[in-house]
């Protein structure tokens, strides 16, 4: 589990954004970052300030992933056929706690990841605990039948603040989705401008 869990609206104002649309985010209060000179870091950033910011925003939207994680996920977008950028989204919209966000089985994308390291998820029928695994078009996820009255999945169906994206059909019923397809980048519903095309510049250039 990341070990940024207890910070996550730490990434919002680092951010300067809302970046998952909470209704909590301090952001909505204080557009400015974390610290006492917080309200003096609005200076124009640089190419290589923008392309930082990108790369870290995208990172801290899938739960604050580790450089090396997320350089490895890029690593294999670039080998892929077809834009790098685009790849980039497909794979990280695959990770099994990106669907468990998506499906709203789960509130954020940290409880998410969490939810799926304590067992109470299934792949295809299968009991998967490890949030990084890749589904595929057609895999079926579930939460495991013991699971299904737990408060956190309950409190996270009932969520009106996001909807469940078409590439993935859930069905709250009976608490399954299935991963339809690799969304591109205008399928994802983002709460904020996404640009992995300026991680990819960033990459490029580092």
């Amino acid at each position: 589990m990341t070990k940024r869990t207890s910070a996550k609206y730490k990434i919002d104002r680092r951010m300067g954004e809302n970046i998952w649309g909470r209704a909590k985010s301090p952001v909505n209060r204080r557009e400015y970052g974390p610290g006492q000179h917080g309200q003096r870091r609005k200076q124009k950033l640089s190419d290589f300030g923008t392309q930082l910011r990108a790369k870290q925003k995208l990172k801290g939207y899938y739960g604050d992933l580790t450089e090396k994680q997320f350089r490895r996920i890029y690593a294999e977008a670039e080998r892929v056929k077809g834009d790098t950028g685009e790849n980039l989204i497909g794979l990280l919209e695959r990770r099994l706690d990106a669907v468990v966000y998506r499906a709203k089985f789960v509130a954020t994308i940290f409880a998410a990841r969490q939810f799926v390291n304590h067992g109470h998820v299934e792949v295809n029928g299968q009991r998967v605990n490890i949030p990084s695994y890749r589904v595929k078009e057609g895999d079926v996820i579930s939460i495991r039948e013991r699971s299904r009255q737990l408060a956190i999945v309950l409190e996270a169906v009932g969520l009106p603040e996001r909807d469940v994206p078409d590439y993935l059909d859930a069905d709250h019923n009976k608490m399954t989705a299935t991963f339809v397809r690799t969304p591109s980048l205008g399928d994802v519903p983002y709460a904020v401008q996404m640009e992995p095309n300026l991680v990819v510049e960033f990459y490029a250039k580092n």
